[in-house]
């Protein structure tokens, strides 16, 4: 209860703390040992409601929204024939061959996943013996569309490369001669008049075997050329990129996968019960109220509070911080300025409160507060102020979790621990001392065996609550049997044994 946090239901309509997060989903088809697997939509029997969102290649189109259990990206797998079930023997008698080697593998979305598609990337390797003549001439055609731009692009390079050499030489006078580093040759003469013939051998040559003079026209020159240079490689090497991604795909896929998806789906969360907040003291807490504005208490002057925090959780952790913050935050918003604080060279505290009785603020900080739902005044006055709160990313929606009948561990046939493997609660040692403290026996028994890891009594207790039978007959806990083996294992010979009782 001390570390509670009470929201005025203002802070919720202003969108104060409401956050978009964006959550990534992955998908791999990877080339198993039974065959490739396929991204598609055409998955066995799943209907067509099911597929509504997703587009001809199977993945999810954006913008749609995410509820939990929907299918991101439609895959299907091949499967053994020893997998087959009895309904797929049926089915398989019935209509033939048909989705007969394959599984549903498809993306879903968790459980607690609710949000809009906002984006989706694929990447893929191809490999050139798997594709069909159809990919072929439609690589081919697209090969083709890109060479063109490719040229279209280098003859636009090169026309506004000539334009910038004629602006800056074309009919001028040579400021100092231009010589050919390997050759010697004089290129362009000193005072001589430069003709187009004298810039196509300029622009024929490397800039790093002409031997160019310093002086501004130079200068300028040798500028255009390098960037000349630099421009055309980029574009040379963006071109040969392209065409190569074209022809293999992505080719840093790990090795066996043929298609890779990633869907991100964002999602609105509003500030809810249950969310964590902290401020800049250590001082966090979990809200445990949302209150409508007219219950919220209010100050004299009929403005109503927004968070209110409990006092208790000041003096044994003695983070004192908080106060003097508040009551900063309180004279630097009355004061229309901003405080630059910094540890251990921070804002004076008798300054504060020289600034609290400058500004008309109680000497100690506190005022008088109304019931918002009775408009009594309270008996004692209140700290009241101006501080940073922070949602911290620990939010209710992502933590609440349910579970039935789910999956247990191999070793100790006890249910699996976390809300990502669908785990049950642990009923630890204290809880456990709890129960035998109540003397609760049966609820004890239920707890360690048939609730955990006695494996015939969870199928039996099962069946028998399906009957109407709510009876009890606990076995073995399968974690005895692995304590049994273990002592084997140090050379104990540990054995049960059942004595019939006599009467």
């Amino acid at each position: 209860y001390e570390d509670a946090i009470i929201m005025s239901e203002k802070l919720i309509k202003d969108d104060a703390y409401t956050s978009v997060y964006l959550e990534e989903f992955e998908l791999t088809a990877r080339d198993t040992k039974l065959g490739k697997e396929e991204i598609t939509r055409d998955i066995p029997n799943v209907s067509e409601e099911a597929l509504a969102d997703l587009g001809e290649d199977g993945i999810i189109r954006i913008g749609a929204d995410v509820k939990p259990g929907d299918i991101l990206v439609g895959k299907i797998t091949p499967k053994s024939e020893t997998e087959l079930s009895p309904e797929e023997r049926l089915l398989r008698a019935i209509f033939g061959e048909k989705a007969a080697d394959v599984k549903d593998a498809s993306l879903t979305a968790p459980p607690g996943t609710e949000g809009v598609v906002m984006d989706v990337k694929v990447f893929s390797r191809r490999d050139r013996l798997s594709k069909t003549d159809d990919e072929l001439v439609e690589e081919a055609t697209r090969v083709k569309d890109v060479h063109r731009e490719f040229k279209e692009k280098e003859t636009d390079l090169l026309m506004q490369f000539h334009e910038k050499l004629g602006a800056l030489l074309l009919g001028d006078e040579a400021p100092e001669s231009i010589m050919h580093r390997i050759t010697g040759n004089e290129i362009i003469k000193k005072g001589e008049k430069i003709t187009q013939e004298m810039l196509e051998t300029l622009e024929s040559e490397n800039p790093d075997h002409l031997i160019l003079p310093q002086n501004d026209t130079y200068d300028a020159l040798r500028k255009i050329l390098r960037d000349y240079e630099k421009s055309v490689e980029a574009l040379h090497m963006e071109h040969k990129s392209e065409i190569e991604y074209m022809r293999k795909g992505d080719t840093e896929l790990d090795p066996g996968v043929i298609r890779q998806v990633k869907v991100y789906v964002a999602t609105k969360r509003k500030l809810q019960v249950g969310d964590k907040m902290a401020g800049r003291h250590g001082n966090k807490g979990v809200v445990s109220n949302i209150v409508p504005v007219a219950d919220m208490p209010y100050l004299p002057d009929g403005q109503t509070i927004e968070i209110i925090l409990n006092p208790l959780g000041v003096p044994s952790r003695m983070n004192m911080g908080q106060l003097l913050e508040t009551h900063l935050g309180l004279v630097a918003r009355k004061a229309g300025i901003y405080v630059n604080s910094p540890v251990f060279e921070g804002f004076p505290e008798d300054r504060i409160w020289e600034m609290m009785k400058e500004h008309g603020f109680s000497e100690t900080g506190k005022s008088y507060l109304y019931d918002g739902r009775t408009g009594e005044r309270f008996d004692n006055p209140v700290v009241v102020g101006y501080i940073y709160m922070l949602k911290l990313s620990h939010l209710v929606a992502d933590k609440i979790h349910a579970r039935a009948i789910g999956p247990y561990s191999l070793v100790t046939q006890q249910p699996l621990g976390g809300k990502a493997q669908m785990g049950g609660q642990r009923f630890g040692e204290m809880e456990v001392w709890a129960l035998e403290a109540y003397g609760a026996a049966h609820l004890l028994q239920e707890m360690l065996t048939v609730k955990s890891d006695d494996v015939s009594g969870r199928t039996v207790i099962y069946e028998s609550i399906v009957k109407g039978d709510n009876t009890l007959k606990a076995g073995t806990p399968e974690s005895f049997n692995v304590l049994v083996k273990e002592m084997q294992g140090l050379g104990l010979d540990v054995r049960a044994e059942c004595e019939a009782e006599e009467y």
